[in-house]
C-alpha cells in the first residue's frame, strides 16, 4: 500500500501544505484535478486525499460537493488550513508594473476586494501554485500570481506584495478522503458524521426531514443544497452533524430523516472525528 496523500494541483499549491502540515513524513501525490485525485486513492496509487472543500470567505469550493457522494471513497477526517496569499512575479518586478493576476478561482475571490482596488485583473488558473509556475515561465512582469511563499520559493519567483487576502480569518476546511471507512468509537470525544440526501418535492418536506434531529437534540453544523442531474424541482443537500450514528440521539434522527427523504438517496460520506480548530481557533497556525 502506498504510503502517499494526493491532492489537487502542482507543488506549492496549499493543499500541498496541508498535506504536508497533516501528513509531514508522507509523500504527496500532486494530481491535474479533483476527479483524478480520487482516481489515485480509489486505484491505490496514494493511501489517501486532501481535499478542499470550503472556504471561510470564498464558501464552498466548486463542484466538490457533486462530486463526493460519487468518489467511492470515506471522509476519515477534516483540517483547518489558515491560508495566507502571496502577490507572486518575476524578479525585479515593481507592484505598479502589475495589469493581470493569475490564480484559482478560490484564491481570486479571496483577495477580489485587494486586486480591485489597484486596478488588476483577475484571471482564473487551475491552481494557485500553478499559476506561479505559468508566471515563472512567461518572465512577463505584468503578469503576477496569487500563491504561496512555498510556490514562490519553488518557482524562484519574488513576493511583491504580502498577505493580500481581504479577511484575517481567510481559511480553508479539508477533508481526508481515505477507500476505507475508519469510524471512531461512539463516546471518544467530538464526532462529526457527513452526509447527502435529497427530499421529495412536496411542501414541508425538508422541514419533516429535519424535524428528527430536532426533536433528538443534534446540532446540524452545516447545511447546503444543490442541484444535481441538471434538475430545479429537487435539490440534493450536504449536512455536517455533531455526534456518531450509533448514538441514539443521531440514529433516531436518520432514521426519520431516511423516511422523509427520496428512497436511497441518503448517503453517509463519513463519520470522523472534529477537528480540535471547532472547539478551540487557538489550534489554527497561519500557512507560510
Amino acid at each position: 500500500m502506498s504510503m502517499t496523500i494526493a491532492y489537487q494541483g502542482v507543488p506549492g499549491a496549499n493543499s500541498h501544505q496541508a498535506c504536508g502540515r497533516v501528513y509531514p513524513e508522507r509523500d504527496s501525490l500532486p494530481c491535474l484535478s479533483f476527479e483524478d485525485t480520487f482516481a489515485a486513492v480509489h486505484d491505490r496509487r496514494a493511501e489517501l486525499g486532501m481535499i478542499p472543500i470550503e472556504n471561510s470567505v470564498a464558501g464552498r469550493v466548486a463542484d466538490i460537493h457533486s462530486l463526493l457522494p460519487h468518489s467511492g471513497l470515506h471522509i476519515i477526517g477534516e483540517y483547518f488550513h489558515r491560508v495566507n496569499h502571496q502577490l507572486v512575479a518575476v524578479p525585479g518586478t515593481e507592484l505598479d508594473a502589475v495589469r493581470e493576476v493569475h490564480s484559482h478561482v478560490q484564491a481570486l475571490g479571496q483577495c477580489k476586494q485587494w486586486l480591485r482596488a489597484r486596478g488588476m485583473t483577475p484571471v482564473v488558473a487551475a491552481d494557485t501554485a500553478g499559476a506561479a509556475q505559468m508566471v515563472a515561465a512567461r518572465g512577463d512582469p505584468a503578469v503576477a500570481a496569487i500563491a504561496s511563499t512555498l510556490a514562490a520559493d519553488l518557482y524562484g519567483l519574488d513576493i511583491i506584495a504580502h498577505d493580500i487576502e481581504d479577511a484575517e480569518h481567510n481559511t480553508t476546511r479539508f477533508v481526508i478522503m481515505a477507500r476505507e471507512a475508519r469510524r471512531p468509537a461512539p463516546g471518544t470525544g467530538p464526532i462529526l458524521t457527513s452526509f447527502v440526501f435529497e427530499v421529495r418535492s412536496v411542501p414541508a418536506a425538508l422541514y419533516k426531514a429535519l424535524g428528527g434531529f430536532a426533536t433528538n437534540g443534534v446540532n446540524i453544523t452545516k447545511l447546503e443544497s444543490y442541484m444535481v442531474g441538471g434538475r430545479f424541482q429537487q435539490a440534493q443537500f450536504y449536512a455536517d452533524v455533531e455526534g456518531h450514528p450509533d448514538d441514539r440521539a443521531l440514529g433516531l434522527a436518520l432514521e426519520e430523516l431516511e423516511f422523509f427523504s427520496r428512497p436511497g438517496s441518503l448517503k453517509v460520506l463519513g463519520v470522523y472525528p472534529a477537528s480540535p480548530f471547532r472547539t478551540d481557533p487557538s489550534q489554527l497556525v497561519d500557512a507560510e
